[in-house]
């Protein structure tokens, strides 16, 4: 059984799962596992007939703080300041720094699907809402310290107070601390050294903590926040999970201050790049709405929903990894629709398939049966000047593409180009010479001369159109010449792009005028030109810039 389902299946009755993100500066594609995983949890939810809401909150009154201060945009006089109250980065438009990088980041959810009930906790605090968890916390401030040092070894001096005061002199909550409490008011101070990455200005008082004028510190807030919206379900990154950690203690707090019993937990694994773990506050990963540009929004569920929550997820955008997530997409694609595929496919693949697509109600036979044109091929076209590409891919699948293809192709070419912009290796690029190559003039040995013109004398007759059929017929000549696929492949490359290595030789030779793939064969093994063909007779052949995917200044064949 699928994850999510294995956890809707041993739940009754209503359901709330949650999540919430503090927006210390851009977010990066890691942090989306979190609302991909509760979306998935909820869809399940809903396919049992259970009553389920999805809520996702805004941590906005959390302070500008050192992690914040980490990225390029961060102010240094608004250290301390909750980010609710700090200016956007400039040239921005959104009210507040939380509100520009939050926006960008909730800006993602619609386009894959998920469509929580959104809330922010700078709107809930003057409310009143969290008032009476604050009352309490005060009340039993003793039972908070316990807690803090029997499950995490944090030692709070005894007259230590679990709420933050946002001063009434510099606005920074980050800087203060609470001593007294006397039933409606605290006296706090607001201590230039009570953190390295801020100052406070020395003010002091006693202030009442409610309505907005003060914020629990953030484990007691995360606890009051499940008891504020009746969560039941709240997965969480492992970093929070670990033993003696954030959740720990919101557990604890919740069960023994607040008196509730926590919401479920499922920890879920970090997205690594290079092995390391994507962090907010170091700067490192891509960002969440760039990546969201770039790829499909199924593909960007895929990639969370393939492995379960507990199984951590290496994701390098300038490398391998958006090929290979394309075609371990298009696999299980594949298996759902019937159609055979190589390789082991991973468990309940089908369920997998379903919950990636963005729709929670979409026919999945149908979708599954869509013909999605391979993503290397839509990266090499794209960089034929001149390529009719979506003529192209309807030579590959043999008739006309449907809407909803047309829609698969588009986006896939978008994520192409943006991919070879910005993020594709070397050997992903290619440019096929106008003339033959001086590598291939000085580096092709006989052997391999002699294939190529074996080629050029096979297409001749055969005049393969597609890529699979040029596949086929390299590999039938090369067999018949006894040479290696690897000479053979490599003479090719040479002969066209001037390397020996390359993206998928049929696909290239498919992609490029026959008449210019025929004489450039000959001329790399040798031969000579071959003598002008008579005028073409009226419909034989045209010279449409780009039809069948061929560069503008060549002929095509209507006919193909």
């Amino acid at each position: 059984m699928y994850w999510a389902d294995e956890l809707a299946a041993r739940l009754s009755g209503p359901q709330v799962v949650n999540d919430s993100k503090t927006p210390s500066g851009t977010v990066h594609i890691g942090s989306l596992r979190g609302p991909v995983v509760l979306d998935a949890i909820w869809r399940a939810l809903r396919e049992r007939g259970l009553e389920a809401r999805l809520l996702y909150g805004v941590d906005d009154m959390d302070p500008m703080d050192s992690q914040a201060l980490l990225t390029p945009d961060a102010v240094e006089r608004y250290m301390g300041v909750p980010l609710a109250r700090v200016p956007a980065p400039e040239g921005s438009v959104a009210p507040s720094y939380a509100r520009h990088f939050a926006g960008l980041f909730l800006d993602t959810f619609a386009s894959l699907g998920i469509h929580p009930e959104t809330y922010w906790m700078s709107e809930m605090y003057p409310t009143g809402a969290v008032d009476p968890y604050i009352r309490t916390a005060l009340d039993r401030a003793d039972r908070v310290r316990e807690i803090y040092r029997r499950v995490a070894n944090v030692q709070h001096p005894a007259d230590w107070l679990p709420v933050s005061v946002v001063c009434e002199h510099c606005g920074k909550v980050g800087t203060t601390i609470a001593r007294k409490w006397d039933g409606e008011r605290v006296f706090y101070e607001c201590r230039t050294d009570l953190v390295e990455w801020a100052r406070g200005c020395g003010h002091s008082g006693w202030v009442s903590p409610f309505g907005g004028r003060a914020k629990l510190p953030w484990n007691l807030e995360w606890a009051a926040q499940w008891g504020i919206l009746g969560v039941t379900i709240e997965p969480n990154g492992k970093d929070l999970a670990t033993a003696g950690g954030s959740r720990d203690r919101s557990d604890a707090i919740s069960r023994e201050v607040f008196e509730r019993e926590p919401p479920i937990n499922l920890p879920y694994e970090f997205l690594n790049i290079g092995g390391r773990k994507m962090s907010t506050s170091k700067g490192r990963g891509a960002a969440a709405h760039t990546m969201v540009d770039l790829l499909p929004s199924e593909l960007v569920r895929f990639l969370f929903l393939r492995y379960r929550p507990s199984h951590a997820i290496d994701f390098d955008p300038a490398g391998d990894t958006i090929p290979r997530l394309f075609e371990e997409f298009d696999r299980v694609a594949a298996a759902v629709s019937g159609r055979p595929v190589k390789g082991e496919l991973p468990p309940d693949h089908e369920r997998i398939f379903a919950m990636s697509l963005l729709e929670p109600d979409a026919d999945v036979a149908a979708e599954a049966a869509r013909f999605r044109p391979n993503f290397s091929q839509v990266a090499m076209l794209a960089q034929l000047p001149g390529a009719d590409v979506e003529r192209r891919i309807e030579v590959e699948k043999g008739e006309p593409l449907d809407l909803p293809e047309q829609v698969i192709l588009a986006d896939r070419l978008r994520a192409a180009r943006n991919w070879l912009d910005g993020y594709a290796p070397e050997r992903a690029r290619i440019a096929v010479r106008d003339e033959l190559p001086m590598e291939a003039r000085h580096g092709l040995g006989d052997d391999q001369r002699s294939f190529l013109g074996a080629l050029a004398q096979s297409a001749a007759v055969a005049r393969p159109s597609t890529g699979d059929a040029w596949q086929d017929l390299l590999f039938r000549v090369a067999e018949e010449a006894a040479l290696p696929p690897s000479r053979a492949f490599s003479a090719v490359y040479l002969a066209f792009i001037a390397r020996t290595n390359g993206p998928r030789a049929g696909w290239l030779l498919a992609a490029l005028d026959r008449e210019f793939v025929q004489e450039r064969l000959r001329e790399a093994a040798g031969w000579p030109p071959q003598p002008e063909s008579p005028a073409p007779e009226d419909g034989a052949a045209t010279t449409t810039p780009g039809a069948d995917g061929e560069s503008p200044t060549r002929t095509t064949e209507t006919t193909e």
